[in-house]
C-alpha cells in the first residue's frame, strides 16, 4: 500500500478479507483495488456464484448458507484470513462489524481489524452500556430503563416510570431488529416476548431495555473519522427520519431539518458534531463510525443520543457525496484502511465542507403491497441507470437470488444534486429506469414516496411512513406494457400447444419472409396463426383476461394493439432477457415509440416483466393447462368451505409452532410463525379440523414461499340419529 509521506505506518497492508456479502462486499472491494491492494472475499454456499466472489482476487468459503454457519463463524473467518495471508480484515457492516471479540481475536492473530478498538466496541456494542456510558461524558440521552439482566416482569414492573407510549430496545442489537413501540400498557408483555424471540435469534443475546417514545421525531446522525493519533473530525449530518419499522428507507445529506433552520442548520450541525466527537472520545474511538441522535421536529434544538454505529453504515454513499476536503470528495472505505494502517487524518475539521445534496434510496426485494413481505428468490434480470449525478452500489451484477438467509437489499441507488430538489427529481428518474425482474421490489413504493409533498417540502418525521399506508398501493399498471405483456402470453400460449421452445425470444430480431412457413411464434407468415387466443394474466391490481389475435410484427385484441421489433436477445437459464421497440396504442392512450425490455420464464405459468415507460410491470401469464388444474383445484375448496391448505406467504424460517400435529382447530387459529427478513409472519387456518402438519416442518425449518405447511382435515358432521316412528 502506497501511503503519503506525511504518514507514520505502524503496519504494512497489502492484502484484506472483506468480512461480508452483497453491496458492501463489492463497495469494499472496489477500493481494495483502488489502492492497489489485494481483497480476499469470503462466501457462504448460497453466495457461491455471487457477484463479490467474482471480483475479489481470492475467495474462500466459509461454509454452509445459514449466517451461524457462514458469516458469523468467527473461527471460519479467521481460519480464511489466516489461509489467504490477509494483513487485516473489513468487517462491512452487520454480521462481525461490531463484535468486541472477533476484533480481539484478530489482534492476537496479528491481523488488523479494520474498525475500532476493543474498548469502543465492547462500550458501544451494548446499548445499555453505550447510554450509560456516554451520558456520563455529557451526551444527551432519552429518557427510560437501562439496566442490565431485567427480565419481562421487572420491565413490565417499571414501564409505568418511563410512560407510554414506549420503545423496547434489543441491548446488542442493531438495524431496527427488534425494535417495538408499544402504546398500551395491556400490549408489553407479548411485545417483549416477541421482542426477545427477534433478538435471541438475530444477536444471541436478549436483553433489552426501554426508552420514551419521542413524539414526531427526527432521524439525525454524525459521520466521523478518528485517527489513532488523536484527531477525531465530523462529517456532517445526514436525515435518515424515512424509515419503515426502524428500517431507513431514503437516507439524505445534508439533512432537510437542518436545511430548513434560520441559519441553515449551521449551529445545530455544530452542536451535533460536537456531541458526537465527544462520544466518540470517550472511548478512544478509532475509525470510520456514526454517532445517531432523534431530534425533536417540534423543538430542533432538542436531540438525545440513539446509540453509536462502530462500523461503515449502509448509507455511507451521501456522506461521500457531500462532503469536500480541500475541493476533493473523500472515500470512507479508504480512510478506514489507511487509519488501520497507522496514518494521521490529513486534514482538519476547520477544512470539512457541505457541497450540493444527496439522497439514497434503498431497493429491497420485497412486496410493499403486501405489507413488505420478502420476495426471495431468483432475480431474472438486473438493469441500473447510468447518468450525471448519479451512483449505484448493487449486490447483484446480473441475475441472481435473494436469499432468505440474509437480508434482501438489492442495491443503493444514490443521486447528487447542486440542491435538494435536483437530488429528488434525479433519484426518482433513476428509480424509473431500474430494473429488477424477480418476485417483487419496492422501487414504485420508493417512487410513491419520493412525489409525496410532504416528503418533498422536507415536512416528515420517523412516523410518516407509518401514516402513509396508501404509498403501499401498487401503481396501476402501464397500459400499453398490459398490452405487450398480453401480446407475449399469446406467444407462450402458442409456443404450449405446438411444443415450440418457450424460451426462444418472444419477438424475433426479424421477421421471416413469405416463404419461411410458420414463425417461431406459430404465427403464419403473411398471415394469423390463430386468432382470439384467451389470455389470462396475474397483475398486481388483479387478474385480466381477454382475447389477443397474434399478426407478424404485433397483436391486436382487446388489451389493445402492438407492434413491436425485437433488438438484442440473452439467454439467463430459465428465463430469457430481450430489448425491444414497442409501438401500443389502448385506452385511448396513442401509439408511440418506446424502448421496453421483455422479460419472461417458461412453465404453464410463465412469468412475464415488462420494463419501460417509468415502470417495471410484472405478470404472471396462467396458460390453458394451468386454468384446467386450477379449476379442478377450485371445485374442491368450494366443496369444503375453504382452502384446507396452509400456505407459506414468503420463504423464511419456522419461528413457533400454534398447535400441534392432529390437533383440532377453529377457523383462523394460529398454526405457524415463519420469519424472514426481520419480520414474523402468522400462517392461519382457513378452516376448522384436524392440523396435518407437513413433513418437515417444525421450528428452525426452512420453507418456501407458495409450500404448504399443513393441511386442515375436516372433521365429518355427526350423524343425526333417525328419528322413531310415530305409533300410529
Amino acid at each position: 500500500m502506497s501511503l503519503q509521506p506525511h504518514a507514520v505506518p505502524t503496519r504494512e497492508i497489502r492484502t484484506v478479507l472483506v468480512a461480508n456479502r452483497g453491496e458492501i462486499a463489492r463497495r469494499v472491494i472496489r477500493t481494495v483495488h483502488a489502492l492497489g491492494l489485494t481483497a480476499v472475499a469470503v462466501y457462504s454456499d448460497a453466495d457461491a456464484d455471487a457477484a463479490h466472489v467474482r471480483e475479489a482476487d481470492v475467495a474462500v468459503r466459509l461454509g454452509p448458507a445459514p449466517a451461524s454457519e457462514s458469516y458469523l463463524d468467527l473461527d471460519a473467518v479467521l481460519a480464511a484470513a489466516s489461509a489467504t495471508g490477509a494483513d487485516a480484515v473489513h468487517p462491512g457492516y452487520g454480521f462481525l462489524s461490531e463484535n468486541a471479540a472477533f476484533g480481539r481475536a484478530l489482534a492476537e492473530a496479528g491481523i488488523a481489524f479494520i474498525g475500532p478498538g476493543e474498548e469502543a466496541l465492547a462500550v458501544m456494542g451494548d446499548k445499555i452500556t453505550a447510554k450509560n456510558h456516554v451520558a456520563a461524558a455529557g451526551v444527551p440521552v432519552t429518557p427510560g430503563i437501562a439496566e442490565a439482566g431485567l427480565d419481562d416482569a421487572a420491565l413490565v414492573a417499571g414501564a409505568g416510570g418511563v410512560g407510554f407510549p414506549l420503545l423496547i430496545k434489543p441491548s446488542a442489537g442493531g438495524g431496527g431488529q427488534g425494535m417495538v413501540e408499544v402504546h398500551d400498557a395491556a400490549d408489553l408483555p407479548g411485545a417483549l416476548a416477541s421482542a426477545r424471540r427477534t433478538a435471541r435469534t438475530a444477536f444471541g443475546d436478549d436483553t433489552l431495555f426501554l426508552e420514551r417514545l419521542i413524539t414526531n421525531p427526527r432521524h439525525i446522525e454524525v459521520q466521523l473519522l478518528a485517527d489513532a493519533h488523536g484527531t477525531t473530525v465530523h462529517l456532517g449530518e445526514r436525515e435518515c427520519s424515512l424509515q419503515r419499522r426502524h428500517q431507513k428507507v431514503i437516507e439524505e445529506a445534508p439533512a432537510p431539518l437542518l436545511l430548513a433552520q434560520p441559519d441553515g442548520g449551521a449551529a445545530l450541525r455544530a452542536r451535533l458534531g460536537e456531541a458526537a466527537v465527544n462520544a466518540a472520545r470517550s472511548v478512544g474511538y478509532v475509525g470510520a463510525g456514526t454517532v445517531e441522535f432523534l431530534v425533536s421536529d417540534d423543538r430542533p434544538d432538542e436531540f438525545f443520543f440513539m446509540e453509536m454505529n462502530t462500523r461503515l453504515q449502509v448509507e455511507h454513499p451521501v456522506t461521500e457525496e457531500v462532503v469536500r476536503v480541500r475541493g476533493e470528495r473523500l472515500d470512507l472505505v479508504a480512510w478506514q484502511i489507511r487509519i488501520a494502517a497507522g496514518e494521521a487524518l490529513d486534514f482538519t475539521q476547520a477544512e470539512v465542507r457541505l457541497e450540493g445534496h444527496a439522497a439514497e434510496a434503498r431497493v429491497y426485494a420485497e412486496r410493499p403491497e403486501e405489507n413488505f413481505l420478502p420476495a426471495v428468490g431468483s432475480v431474472r434480470a438486473v438493469s441500473f441507470p447510468r447518468g450525471e449525478g448519479l451512483r449505484v452500489d448493487a449486490a447483484l451484477d446480473g441475475p441472481g437470488e435473494v436469499s432468505a438467509f440474509y437480508d434482501p437489499m438489492i442495491a443503493k441507488v444514490i443521486a447528487f444534486g447542486p440542491d435538494r430538489g435536483v437530488a429528488l427529481d434525479r433519484l426518482d428518474a433513476a428509480l424509473a429506469d431500474t430494473l429488477i425482474a424477480g418476485a417483487g421490489s419496492n422501487v414504485g413504493y420508493l417512487r410513491a414516496l419520493l412525489a409525496d409533498p410532504d416528503v418533498r417540502a422536507g415536512r416528515f418525521d420517523t412516523g410518516l411512513i407509518s401514516r402513509r399506508p396508501e404509498l403501499t398501493r401498487a401503481p396501476a399498471p402501464e397500459p400499453r406494457l398490459v398490452a405487450a405483456l398480453a401480446a407475449a402470453a399469446a406467444v407462450l400460449e402458442i409456443r404450449a400447444g405446438s411444443g415450440a421452445q418457450a424460451l426462444e425470444p418472444i419477438v424475433p430480431a426479424a421477421q421471416p419472409g413469405p416463404a419461411s412457413g410458420w414463425t417461431p411464434d406459430g404465427w403464419r407468415a403473411g398471415g394469423v396463426g390463430q386468432a382470439g387466443i384467451h389470455v389470462l394474466l396475474d397483475l398486481p391490481d388483479g387478474a385480466a383476461s381477454g382475447a389477443v389475435t397474434p399478426r407478424p410484427g404485433g397483436a391486436e385484441g382487446e388489451f389493445g394493439d402492438v407492434e413491436w421489433s425485437g433488438l438484442g436477445a440473452a439467454r439467463h437459464g430459465a428465463s430469457t432477457e430481450q430489448e425491444l421497440v414497442l409501438h401500443a396504442s389502448t385506452g385511448g392512450i396513442g401509439r408511440s415509440a418506446a424502448r421496453v425490455t421483455l422479460v419472461h420464464t417458461g412453465g404453464e405459468r410463465p412469468e412475464l416483466w415488462a420494463h419501460g415507460l417509468g415502470q417495471t410491470l410484472h405478470a404472471t401469464a396462467v396458460l390453458r393447462a394451468a386454468r384446467q388444474r386450477e379449476a379442478l383445484a377450485e371445485r374442491g375448496i368450494a366443496a369444503t368451505g375453504g382452502d384446507p391448505r396452509a400456505i407459506a406467504p414468503m420463504t423464511g424460517t419456522v419461528s413457533t409452532l400454534g398447535v400441534a400435529d392432529g390437533e383440532l382447530v377453529e377457523a383462523g387459529a394460529a398454526l405457524v410463525a415463519i420469519e424472514a427478513m426481520k419480520m414474523e409472519h402468522p400462517v392461519t387456518a382457513s378452516i376448522a379440523g384436524r392440523v396435518r402438519l407437513a413433513a418437515g416442518v417444525a421450528v428452525g425449518s426452512q420453507v418456501n414461499q407458495g409450500q404448504i405447511v399443513a393441511v386442515i382435515e375436516a372433521e365429518a358432521e355427526p350423524e343425526t340419529p333417525a328419528a322413531a316412528p310415530e305409533a300410529s
